[in-house]
């Protein structure tokens, strides 16, 4: 171990950061599409319409998936023990959730096959289902997170899990899901008033700035209720944060406001609840003024603020337990080994930036107004 450079403590901090950047890079591109999606049905009346948002989508979609592969691959190597507790508990909620995207590749390319406008209608509401689904279940998850999931390990640290899927839909989670609906529909309609024109950017503008509203009012609920509602979880014993991964080997207690430890110990934490309401505040106000590029960047701050909130008010905590609080998963106890996340680290360092840069180039190439007229001129156009 003495030749890897980093230690394991700063290793596992590392890969906790990057998770979250993951996550919220997922959820400014591909919630571009997902919000888009959503909005479908009821920002875009005739198949012109329809057909110019499918083609400001349709480009770029399948390149913002890699955000969310990213992210569930970074789950599978550097938690390995969350991966999977997660995707056996949450096993139904992944199936929806995967079932809805695949209704998306399948809309695009099977929507203009057929002229027959029900056809297309079928299509159209296939495509709003895909974006409406993930963007309320992915809320839904992290609400549980903050309530606590219903697994226990045993003595050789199998996750077993108690729950069901309806088990998932309380008051609370389904807040969560609803303030994360709002933030993806905020970002779609800041996206399509931008880069569409006449009667589709004003719809756009006037269902994005009711989610936009939604998202501030949702999230300030989610706080409240969070600060004074919630029971929260503890570590009361000393963790070893250089030490193996067994969260058998720390104590965790249930206790009333929990959640909001961290902000007293670590007040710059409060940053992050601030951007989410600034994001909220500026995208509402640029869709108003009709400021294209303002409202895309209000948007995209308001989802890096509430991702940062929940990933914040969550640590050091990962997935913690609601029968067994012991069993709770933490940064410092359900890693990989020190190797593994120091290969993975240099994987990254290696092909993050790549994406990156792969990504700003597609968005320049596909930068610019897409209409009606545009989609004439184009022979591949959806």
């Amino acid at each position: 171990m003495n030749a890897i450079p980093l230690d394991y403590e700063t290793l596992r901090l590392i890969w906790w950061a990057l998770l979250g950047v993951l996550l919220i890079g997922f959820a400014i591109m591909g919630g571009m599409d997902l919000g888009i999606g959503a909005l479908l049905p009821f920002v875009a009346k005739t198949d012109g319409e329809r057909r110019v948002l499918l083609n400001l989508s349709g480009p770029t979609w399948e390149g913002n998936q890699v955000w969310l592969v990213l992210g569930g691959g970074a789950i599978f190597a550097a938690w390995p023990a969350i991966y999977a507790a997660s995707f056996s508990g949450f096993y139904i909620a992944m199936i929806a959730i995967l079932l809805a995207l695949i209704l998306r590749p399948v809309g695009f390319k099977f929507r203009g096959k057929v002229a027959d406008p029900r056809w297309r209608t079928v299509w159209d509401w296939a495509l709003f289902v895909g974006g409406f689904v993930p963007s309320l279940v992915f809320g839904v998850a992290v609400g549980n997170l903050f309530l606590g999931v219903p697994f226990r390990l045993d003595d050789t640290l199998r996750p077993a899990y108690e729950g069901n899927f309806f088990l998932l839909l309380t008051p609370f989670a389904l807040l969560t899901g609803l303030v994360s609906l709002a933030m993806l529909l905020t970002q779609g309609a800041t996206i399509i008033a931008a880069r569409t024109d006449g009667a589709v950017a004003e719809r756009a503008r006037r269902y994005g700035k009711w989610a936009a509203a939604l998202t501030f009012i949702l999230f300030l609920a989610g706080g409240i209720a969070t600060v004074f509602l919630l029971y929260g979880y503890k570590v009361t014993s000393v963790q070893d944060m250089f030490g193996p991964s067994n969260p058998l080997h720390k104590s965790v207690v249930h206790v009333p406001g929990a959640w909001v430890a961290n902000y007293a110990a670590m007040p710059w934490m409060i940053v992050a609840p601030c951007l989410a309401i600034v994001g909220s505040v500026i995208a509402y106000l640029a869709l108003e003024l009709k400021a294209k590029s303002l409202g895309i960047f209000g948007s995209s701050l308001a989802i890096f603020g509430i991702i940062a909130t929940a990933g914040l008010s969550l640590f050091p905590f990962l997935m913690p337990s609601s029968v067994d609080p012991q069993s709770s998963f933490t940064v410092w106890d359900a890693s990989s080994s020190q190797m593994t996340l120091f290969i993975m680290l240099c994987a990254t360092v290696v092909f993050l930036p790549l994406i990156l840069g792969y990504t700003a180039w597609v968005y320049r190439v596909m930068r610019g107004p897409v209409t009606a007229a545009s989609l004439t001129r184009n022979p591949n156009a959806y």
